[in-house]
């Protein structure tokens, strides 16, 4: 399977084993994702231009260009454009994860019975 480029069309599905899909974040002080945690599933980031901030259990802190970010599954997270210009990033996710994203954007989604029943849960 070929994707080019993955900000057109994820690469991969639900028959494999991971996705990649390649996105934009605006600037803003706005969440990309607000704290959750996956209880089955790893979730990781690459990041190709701008910055990143992350919140990985209590940790926190910024990834640049060509920083790689791995949150295991179980691990309360969040993220968000650290910068003051657009961030690309390349996310790493497993098919329920990919599901979940695509779900949570849907008009009138419920959200907190979106993470339940893809095994995950909103915590902030």
């Amino acid at each position: 399977m070929h994707a080019e480029p993955l900000t057109a069309s994820p690469l991969g599905g639900t028959g494999d084993d991971f996705v990649l899909a390649q996105w934009v974040a605006e600037v803003g002080d706005h969440w990309i994702a607000p704290l959750h945690v996956h209880h089955d599933d790893d979730e990781a980031w690459y990041v190709l231009r701008g910055r990143l901030g992350f919140r990985l259990g209590d940790e926190e802190f910024e990834a640049g260009p060509g920083s790689a970010v791995l949150a295991r599954r179980g691990t309360p997270h969040a993220y968000w454009n650290a910068g003051d210009t657009e961030a690309e990033y390349v996310l790493v996710m497993p098919p329920r994860v990919a599901t979940l994203i695509e779900a949570i954007h849907e008009p009138d989604a419920d959200i907190p019975a979106l993470f339940e029943a893809h095994a995950s849960e909103l915590l902030g």
